[in-house]
């Protein structure tokens, strides 16, 4: 699913943080970093069920509206796309396509599809699917999507979007761009959505109330490995093998060989983790406070993915249609007082308090596993200074007027700022704590409420977009450009102001060019500098507060084989099988 989506701490595999390089004393823990060189397909053995946790229920079940991992988790199996990215080599393959023709100098492309697919119903896959999902769900400007967000930089008018894609016969269709677009291979990942069961919720004019999550699960209808079998609402979701699905092993095996997937429902990470112990679950991701615990638990492996490529911010609602106060937009559209607040944050604190010394601070929209485009000294570094945050307020006209201990703007109001986060997610809370003690040493009255993950989505993604400050998570992408969804003005998950018929600031405009012109560019090298001088912007400006980089690791029971998992993903994950 491309894009980023809002980050439910870090869920399946963005998995929650940290890092070490050797095993704690007594403990009977191994731990492996994962390398591409040394990991090899084994051809595997039918059976057995593989057990998880997911961290929240869905927010709905059709993946062309999904914007938050909560969803996404669920969903991830069950579609699939033209091409994909082989986690070993990090190339675009095919998936859904047999193969492609380049033609016109990255302007045409031929995609011949893979013949007798069918989807997990029976019904068969044909380009009729293709050209549907791309021309009546993700270019459709009634469906907010994130797909749809990539595309618009390129497709600059309505001829463009009516020429994009078109069927030449049942197993081949044509995509035609106006000019050459440096991602496109990457972006046809995006899942290929069923016509025989979603063409007539488009044509009625409620496909956004299609496959919600009280659909019965048989009308959920993929070409994934796996197909929905139940969903039990605060439960668990489970999962069953895709008859129909068209990946084999060398020996004409049908895949997944593993034919039964569990997800349990588990908000909090304590009962997460005595699970696992319990032998309840097979892989979870482990927080820096349970090393010792996870040490003691036997036949695991814990797996060093590096650093993690999302991201955690604090995020004010600069957005002048929301149901912020006037007063308090004019606050947060301040460029100084994000500073400000910026300035006001301990990450050093954080780091350690919070992710016991397993992260760094981070100042930038993209982590140290964005490599090449982050590089280090690139971005401004917010130094940890509650003496110059109060020096910015003040210079601002913020003054404690009236001896209360709390400062008021030059028309008298109270500083004050109602802070939320998913409720559940300890280290978030701890953050909130933190950041709230801060801001109240210098005068800043602060009201920190953690709510429900998915009630907390629907105020930042949906009007009235009732929220002044929020801290939360965005999943990482392996290309800048499909982060578009939340960098350029017109996003729907451009946070602090979403959806903009055109941007409402200077450097907006800016960072809106350079994504748009980084599309186009098809030099490597040029790319990562237009994009660097996009993220240079943001850091300068703070519309987000980024917060810190923890560190990856993920336990596995010693019962797999096929294991290679990644920071963006499992590799060959329908291969995995029982020793």
């Amino acid at each position: 699913m491309k894009g980023f989506s809002l980050a439910l701490a870090f869920i399946v595999l963005a998995f929650l943080p940290f890092y070490l390089t050797s095993s704690p004393k007594g403990g009977n823990l191994s731990f492996v970093k994962a390398k591409p060189e040394n990991f090899h397909i084994k051809e595997g053995k039918e059976g057995g069920e593989i057990r998880f946790v997911l961290n929240s229920d869905p927010r709905t079940l059709n993946p062309a509206l999904a914007q938050e991992t909560s969803s996404t988790a669920v969903l991830s199996d069950l579609f699939t796309g033209l091409t994909k990215i082989d986690l070993k080599t990090m190339q675009v393959v095919p998936d859904l396509a047999e193969r492609w023709e380049e033609k016109e100098g990255g302007r045409v492309y031929i995609f011949h599809l893979r013949r007798g697919i069918k989807w997990s119903d029976g019904e068969p896959f044909t380009a009729e699917d293709v050209v549907f999902t791309y021309r009546d769900i993700y270019l459709n400007p009634q469906i907010p999507n994130s797909t749809g967000d990539m595309f618009r930089g390129i497709l600059k008018n309505q001829e463009d979007v009516r020429n994009f894609v078109r069927k030449i016969d049942k197993y081949t269709v044509e995509f035609r761009l106006p000019e050459p677009f440096a991602p496109f291979l990457n972006a046809l990942s995006a899942p290929i959505l069923p016509k025989h069961k979603l063409e007539k919720f488009v044509k009625e004019g409620n496909f956004m109330t299609a496959w919600n999550v009280n659909t019965d699960p048989k009308d959920i209808v993929g070409t994934g490995p796996y197909r929905l079998k139940r969903y039990i609402k605060g439960v668990m979701v489970e999962y069953e093998a895709n008859p129909y699905y068209y990946e084999y092993d060398n020996s004409g095996r049908q895949l997944p060989y593993i034919k039964r997937k569990i997800g349990y429902i588990v908000q909090d990470p304590d009962t997460a983790l005595l699970k696992y112990s319990l032998g309840e679950i097979d892989y979870m991701g482990v927080r820096p406070q349970d090393v010792l615990f996870i040490s003691r638990v036997k036949n695991t492996t814990l797996y060093d993915l590096g650093p993690t490529p999302s991201t955690t911010f604090l995020v004010f609602n600069q957005n002048p249609n929301s149901k912020v106060p006037k007063y308090k937009l004019r606050w947060f559209q301040n460029r100084e007082f994000r500073r400000a607040i910026s300035h006001a944050i301990d990450r050093e604190g954080i780091c350690y308090l919070v992710y016991n010394g397993l992260a760094e601070p981070l100042y930038s929209p993209v982590t140290p596993a964005n490599r090449p485009y982050y590089t280090e000294g690139l971005f401004p570094v917010y130094e940890y200074s509650l003496k110059k945050a109060r020096a910015i307020l003040e210079s601002l006209g913020f003054k404690d007027r009236n001896g209360d201990g709390w400062l008021e703007d030059p028309e008298g109001n109270t500083l004050e700022i109602v802070l939320l986060t998913n409720a559940g997610n300890k280290e978030r809370e701890a953050i909130g704590n933190m950041i709230k003690e801060d801001l109240e040493k210098i005068g800043i009255k602060v009201v920190f409420r953690p709510v429900d993950f998915n009630s907390l989505v629907n105020r930042l993604t949906s009007p009235p977009y009732d929220w002044e400050a929020v801290i939360i998570g965005l999943t990482g992408s392996m290309d800048p450009h499909f982060g578009r969804n939340v960098w350029h003005s017109s996003g729907t998950l451009h946070m602090w102001n979403p959806r903009q018929n055109k941007p409402q600031t200077p450097w907006e405009r800016e960072v809106d060019e350079l994504f748009d012109m980084g599309a186009r560019e098809t030099n490597f090298e040029k790319r990562v500098e237009i994009y660097k001088r996009a993220y240079r912007i943001i850091a300068e400006e703070q519309p987000m507060i980024f917060l810190t980089t923890p560190k990856s690791m993920l336990a596995v029971r010693n019962k797999f084989e096929n294991i290679f998992p990644t920071v963006w993903g499992w590799y060959r994950e329908e291969a995995l099988f029982l020793k």
